[in-house]
């Protein structure tokens, strides 16, 4: 869900991270009977009732203290948490991406947000030593030992620290990894549900099926839709570090992924990211900087320039001059936010989940249960440690 750029510790920010059923029954009783089984299923599988939005916080493990607390301050607002704490060895081991003196901040943290009855969906993604690692993957997905030694230590860990599920954000595949991205995908969900766990699958963006050559072909999205219970769709970086500068989710763009997104997979399954982060574009062809809103706010109070609101894309802006240099600078406030909010309501999306890069707009949450129906905290335990 992130890029490599390294966080900024004054602001404990991080680097971001890009249907149908219906048959005619004749008798009424076995409409009801078939009702409540298709209710039971969602429950059991998807954790939270239809009628209510899924709110996920996505916490990177750089900013999980402060997350934590975001999160507990607006208890009943969220009701699952994916703490983004996990990556791969360089031999294709699951391990902490945090450093060991950490894991009792990490620990402490988790247990917080269990004892308030969230869900904790753990992410693991392909990162090893702090950078995006296609090698371990791509051994893991084509070497079918190896492939189902994976699945293993997926399903040992989700037992053995008791979470709800996992969350898979593996990045930077090949279009050629797309038939064993999809087995894999298949075989996890499969041995997880039967040990009663969720499998969420984090993907790109897409607003058509990709070409062939794309690294988005490596996601179907239709077979992963089948197969697992939350397609966490990355809805950011449409402008990015290394793009022109503009919003980095225009409402309009964000309007057509998913338009694609529901044409392949049902929309109850389908979670939308949104980012609660922006970048500040230097004007000699350098990379952009990601900022938090606070980062963003600090800057525009520091050089005098009122942000503005660009009405088309649904996000503020700003321009600065530093050294004689232009900057330009987009991010995200609740605004821009409780737009987006309002998109997933209307597509019927499972829910949102927030990518907590740093101090957000605290104007966000209030926007969230303006527009969103949230349902109540459910946590399937409050066990559980942290390695």
């Amino acid at each position: 869900m992130v890029s490599s750029e390294q966080q900024d510790a004054d602001a404990c920010d991080g680097p971001p991270r890009t249907r149908r059923l219906g048959a005619w029954v004749a008798w009424p009783a076995l409409v009801v009977v078939a009702a409540a089984l298709v209710a039971f299923t969602m429950v059991t599988h998807l954790g939270h009732v239809s009628r209510h939005t899924l709110v996920v916080a996505s916490m990177p493990y750089w900013n999980i203290q402060s997350d934590t607390a975001v999160v507990l301050a607006n208890r009943g607002t969220v009701n699952e948490a994916s703490p983004w704490i996990y990556g791969l060895s360089a031999s294709g081991a699951i391990v902490p991406q945090y450093a060991p003196g950490q894991a009792p901040a990490i620990a402490a943290a988790i247990a917080k947000l269990r004892a308030a009855q969230l869900r904790i969906v753990p992410s693991i993604a392909n990162v090893t030593g702090g950078n995006w690692d296609y090698q371990p993957i791509a051994r893991i997905l084509h070497n079918p030992a190896l492939l189902r030694q994976h699945v293993a230590a997926i399903v040992a860990l989700v037992q053995r620290q008791d979470y709800a599920g996992i969350d898979i954000d593996y990045e930077e595949l090949q279009a050629s990894d797309r038939n064993a991205v999809t087995l894999f995908v298949t075989e996890l969900a499969r041995a997880l549900h039967a040990h009663g766990k969720i499998l969420c699958i984090a993907v790109f963006p897409q607003t058509a099926a990709p070409a062939s050559g794309d690294s988005n072909a490596a996601q179907d999205y239709a077979a992963l839709g089948q197969a697992a219970d939350q397609i966490r769709i990355m809805g950011y970086n449409n402008h990015w570090a290394d793009s022109a500068p503009g919003a980095t989710a225009p409402i309009g763009w964000v309007r057509s992924v998913l338009r694609f997104a529901t044409s392949q997979i049902p929309p109850g399954k389908v979670v939308l990211g949104i980012p609660l982060f922006g970048y500040d574009w230097p004007a000699r062809n350098a990379p952009a900087a990601p900022v938090s809103w606070r980062q963003a706010l600090r800057l525009s109070r520091q050089y005098q320039v009122p942000a503005r609101y660009a009405t088309a894309s649904q996000a503020p802006y700003f321009s600065y001059s530093d050294a004689g240099s232009t900057h330009i600078v987009w991010f995200e406030n609740a605004a821009s936010s409780k737009a987006k909010f309002a998109v997933a309501k209307a597509d019927g999306l499972a829910g949102v989940f927030l990518w907590m890069y740093g101090p957000e707009d605290p104007g966000t949450w209030p926007a969230l249960r303006a527009v969103l129906p949230i349902g109540r905290p459910n946590a399937s335990s409050t066990s559980g440690t942290v390695p």
